[in-house]
């Protein structure tokens, strides 16, 4: 329901930093040091929510009528009814506040209050210590309905179906503190808010991040969570919005600033840069050949005794780097699978995997070494993944490591073998890129799945010190780190779709990072790690999303051999938006 995808697939949208919930407090904290009231904030922030709101349900109001066969004058609907469930921090104190701005305008308003006690709504009482308090006391002074959702929880149904009914659902529950798993009455109150906003096909939206979600890592425990249509952001964007739980959570997502912050406040730097526009390509000179571009030597697709092999690993990935514009690609894979080679790609050249000679002098002559695609996990595999490395880097090659030749980096590891700190220092001056999903980090790490999808963001950090290089840390929301001349930079790609989640796609993914390096006429931006991973996930919304083209496929039919013809569609848009530019 609340799955969005990407329409376009090719959107100019400036890049957005990204925030932890640390930082959020630091710039909180650091506007009331300078003087500024933080109730006079929070009041400021339900003000501007509750005008999105109406806005939204307008605009949903409008986009319904503009399909039906007769328009029905506003005037003549009924009163709107907002249902806002609140907690009792901050983020209720929101809801409180939005409940009496809506109100003001005329909506029906009903609170909906979970984990208070009952005098807690004592407007008497003149002791007020929070802003949340502040917020409660003045609702109920204007007469703003409520209704305990402690004294309905134990008849849910009757509940659900009738005096919980509404046109608007606001999610007001938790802030950015939640760092674990709503339990008792808050599991049961974000199960109903989602039931109802779901049965009712009504709007919800969460104040500032849905709760259950965790704002500096985008994490949901134990499935428990808000699922919104829209999240109002408040002062700065969350990381946790963006990646892992958070793409499947947090529905579109609109900016409410409120407060200036400081930029050159090393404090206020952000955790990592939201992406969705790749760079312009330029267009090619008419005087070159295909040495002009660069040659690419793909080292995997091995047979293993035994098996049937897994050569479509390195079809895949070579045929993405001639669909990235690679002037020419060679693929060393075993002799079984040279035939079905050159079926698929007659314009690929070919050599034995196992003739250690003839692929180190390929090595040498070639520009970018992608190694690893189906390489196999043996020891024969291991020993030619060590000498073909050893070799890359001999011959100062931009060098890509996915699929096995990670497993093989992860034992090294685990060895102490000198190879990985050979690797780490070469990477200070030469390009390596490195491309895995949350099973080969956990052990490259040398840690539990659980551990790295906990903290995706401290995990790709941990890989690069450990092995130096540039990396990608595949998943929903993939994390992309790349050196800069102090320090890193971290980006998060907003582009791709739940499609790509199917084999092959990786591979795909190093074929184009691979295409794009050895095309020296590009710049460095335009060849850059994070630029082939959003051209990769252009690809994939291409195939998705475009229904007014041939290439069609669809979510649940999307497989890695459709994404090269994609990667030629995305290649050619960006030609053009730089010759637009």
């Amino acid at each position: 329901m609340k799955n969005q995808t990407n329409l376009s697939p090719i959107k100019s949208t400036k890049p957005i930093p990204l925030y932890s919930s640390e930082q959020l407090y630091a710039m909180e904290q650091a506007w009331f040091v300078e003087g500024h009231d933080s109730f006079g904030l929070m009041k400021q922030a339900a003000w501007q929510m509750a005008q999105h709101i109406e806005q939204l349900y307008e605009q949903k109001q409008l986009n319904i009528y503009s399909s039906a066969t007769t328009y029905v004058p506003r005037r003549h609907m009924r009163q709107h009814r907002v249902s806002i469930w609140v907690g009792k921090g901050n983020n209720g104190g929101d809801g409180w506040l939005i409940a009496h701005y809506l109100q003001q305008t005329g909506w029906q308003v009903q609170v909906v209050t979970v984990g208070f006690e009952s005098d807690d709504f004592d407007t008497n009482d003149t002791t007020v210590f929070s802003d949340a308090q502040k917020a409660l006391k003045e609702a109920l002074l204007a007469n703003c309905p409520y209704q305990r959702f402690e004294n309905s929880a134990c008849e849910l149904e009757e509940v659900i179906d009738g005096n919980l009914q509404a046109d608007v659902y606001i999610d007001a529950l938790f802030g950015i503190g939640l760092d674990r798993a709503p339990t008792g009455i808050y599991k049961t109150a974000i199960s109903t808010f989602n039931e109802l906003s779901e049965r009712n096909s009504t709007l919800a939206i969460a104040v500032d991040i849905p709760s259950g979600l965790v704002a500096s890592t985008g994490e949901v425990f134990e499935h428990v969570a808000i699922q919104a249509d829209i999240t109002l952001c408040l002062i700065a964007r969350k990381f946790g919005l963006h990646t892992k739980d958070g793409m499947d959570h947090s529905g579109k997502v609109i900016d409410i600033p409120l407060i200036p912050y400081p930029i050159n406040d090393k404090r206020f730097r952000p955790v990592a840069t939201l992406i969705t526009t790749a760079y312009g390509l330029s267009p090619r000179r008419q005087n070159s050949y295909k040495g002009s571009y660069g040659h690419v030597l793909i080292i995997g697709g091995n047979r293993i005794d035994g098996s049937q092999g897994m050569g479509g690993a390195a079809i895949l990935s070579a045929s993405s780097s001639m669909a990235a514009g690679a002037g020419k690609i060679t693929v060393a894979c075993h002799e079984a699978f040279h035939s079905a080679l050159l079926t698929s790609l007659p314009d690929a050249m070919t050599i034995n995997l196992h003739d250690m000679d003839g692929v180190q002098e390929l090595i040498k002559s070639a520009t970018v070494i992608a190694i690893g695609m189906g390489l196999g996990r043996d020891e024969k595999a291991k020993v030619l993944f060590i000498k073909y490395l050893q070799t890359a880097m001999t011959a100062k090659k931009a060098i890509v490591i996915d699929a096995d030749g990670l497993y093989h980096l992860a034992s090294l590891q685990l060895e102490h073998h000198e190879l990985v700190s050979q690797l780490r220092e070469y990477s200070v001056n030469h390009q390596v890129c490195l491309t895995p999903h949350s099973g080969e980090t956990a052990r490259l790490l040398n840690k539990r799945i659980s551990e790295v999808e906990s903290n995706r963001l401290q995990a790709i950090k941990q890989c690069a010190t450990t092995y130096g290089g540039e990396w990608v840390l595949k998943g929903a929301g993939s994390l992309i780190l790349e050196q800069g001349l102090d320090e890193h930079h971290v980006y998060v790609c907003a582009v791709g779709n739940a499609g790509m989640a199917t084999a092959g796609t990786g591979d795909v993914l190093s074929g184009v990072i691979a295409g794009l390096l050895a095309q020296q006429d590009l710049s460095s931006g335009m060849q850059s790690l994070h630029q082939a991973v959003v051209i990769h996930g252009l690809a994939g919304d291409t195939l998705v999303n475009q229904s007014n083209n041939t290439l069609l496929v669809g979510q649940r039919g999307l497989q890695a051999q459709d994404m090269p013809a994609a990667i030629r569609h995305v290649m050619q848009l960006l030609i053009n938006v730089y010759n637009y530019h």
